[in-house]
């Protein structure tokens, strides 16, 4: 019996073990149409219908393959695949080079004409002609993101590689990045950029599996020269995406290529994120963008009213900008509502009128302002206390202490009187604030660790305004 022969008869005999261990309909899908192609040095070769069932089969089912293979023998195997009808000409160390996988784990799918994409300068996407650093307002909460983002657009791969820009929705990320793809269109002529929320990046590469194009997307995105990608976030939990970013990253990198991501959240707070990708977003420049404060917030006001054509009363920007303090997004959706109604009703304009009018976003504005009870909530999870402890008698230091720091952000970050904040934490007097308010502040100059407990906790809150002296 020849080896290919019995090679073949291995498999049956493998498959049909498998006709009784799965539901029909998945032995039908996945193992029905694989065949055996050959055995070599312990390596067999199955062939399978396309890319997909490669990439599938290989994920989901090749270690439960090879155990019954080496249960059947009695002898170490390793599993290969090979797309029925493809060219083999491509070896299986180029595959694995190409996969990103190890020898041993090789997947070889066959090798197509390397297509060499169009000299488009921005891969197909749309940037809005409105996202550039002219009609970016900066403010002490984006000032460092903004001049990192000029500094890429600039001189791309030179300054800071990759950049990582963090802050919640709403706040401008997307306008720097699109900034950042516009200036360097318009300085570096022969740049090839592409810019792709993850969620496209995602989808298209999941219709490049089922097409059998894996290798023209990863052209796609492997020889540009900029790479920006919005929400990478949402990598979390998608394994596979990962491995797929984790070598397009690589590749750009090596070739010193620039790479810009953004999130709603720091790489380290990205649940389900691989260690090795966190690592590699870190490599670079990390910053934040924080909601802008008031002057910040009037100057864009006062910006956008400008670039509309609108006269908007001075004290109705001013209401706006103290209204609607989270999200600039919104804080412009509500100015254009201002503005259409002016331009329709033609009526008298004032702060009763504005405060009907944004009634919703005003409501919701309200419901998420900073309160004392969301503080004795944010610092009683975050040194993992229970709420009851915030008002207790009890001052063992491990209590006390965090208490103390939720009265200081009370009174920081809120409007409420130290009786009104002493009243809130089990009936305590207004000395016994100010007492905790000296002590946190005594300690955050001694010790760094209590500084950023501080901060973050701030940050978590979703403070937009000035700390309050």
């Amino acid at each position: 019996m020849s080896q290919n022969t019995h090679s073949a008869n291995l498999w049956d005999a493998v498959k049909s073990d498998f006709r009784s261990l799965f539901p029909d309909d998945v032995y039908q899908t996945w193992f029905e149409p694989m065949s055996c192609v050959g055995e070599a040095d312990g390596d067999l070769t199955l062939s399978v219908p396309n890319d997909f069932a490669a990439i599938w089969v290989q994920d989901n089912y090749q270690d439960l393959i090879t155990r019954r293979l080496e249960q059947a023998t009695g002898r170490s195997m390793r599993l290969r695949f090979e797309v029925d009808g493809g060219d083999s000409s491509e070896t299986e160390e180029e595959s694995a080079a190409r996969n990103g996988q190890s020898d041993e784990t090789a997947t070889r799918v066959p090798a197509k004409p390397r297509v060499t994409p169009a000299r488009e300068r921005n891969l197909g996407f749309v940037l809005n002609p409105k996202n550039t650093f002219e009609n970016f307002v900066v403010g002490s909460g984006n000032q460092l993101a903004h001049a990192a983002c000029i500094a890429v657009s600039n001189e791309p791969a030179k300054a800071y590689n990759p950049l990582f820009l963090y802050g919640e929705t709403g706040l401008g990320k997307t306008h720097l990045m699109q900034a950042v793809a516009q200036h360097t269109l318009s300085t570096h002529s022969d740049a090839r950029i592409a810019y792709i929320s993850t969620e496209t990046f995602t989808n298209e590469f999941i219709s490049a599996i089922q097409e059998n194009t894996v290798t023209r997307f990863r052209q796609r995105y492997r020889q540009v020269d900029v790479l920006l990608i919005d929400d990478i976030h949402f990598l979390s939990g998608k394994e596979r995406i990962q491995e797929e970013f984790f070598h397009t990253f690589n590749e750009l990198f090596e070739s010193q290529k620039q790479i810009f991501l953004s999130s709603d959240r720091p790489a380290s707070e990205i649940a389900k994120l691989e260690n090795r990708l966190v690592s590699r977003f870190q490599w670079g420049l990390v910053t934040d963008i924080q909601p802008p404060d008031f002057e910040t917030r009037l100057a864009i006001l006062t910006k956008k009213a400008r670039s509309m054509q609108l006269d908007v009363p001075e004290d109705i920007l001013h209401f706006l900008a103290e209204r609607v303090a989270r999200n600039v997004r919104r804080m412009e959706g509500a100015l254009t509502r201002v503005a259409g109604y002016t331009a329709l009703m033609q009526g008298k304009l004032d702060i009763p009128v504005v405060e009907k009018l944004l009634g919703d976003i005003l409501q919701e504005e309200a419901e998420n302002q900073v309160t004392i009870e969301k503080i004795q909530e944010k610092v009683a999870d975050y040194y993992k206390l229970r709420l009851s402890d915030m008002v207790s008698k009890r001052r063992p230091s491990n209590i006390a202490f965090p208490r103390q720091i939720a009265m200081y952000l009370s009174r920081m970050l809120t409007t409420h009187s130290l009786q009104e904040i002493g009243q809130s934490f089990g009936g305590r007097d207004h000395g016994t604030v100010i007492h905790a308010c000296k002590t946190v502040e005594n300690m955050m100059d001694q010790e760094d660790a209590v500084a950023r407990a501080v901060e973050y906790l701030r940050k978590q809150l979703g403070n937009n305004g000035p700390i309050r002296k």
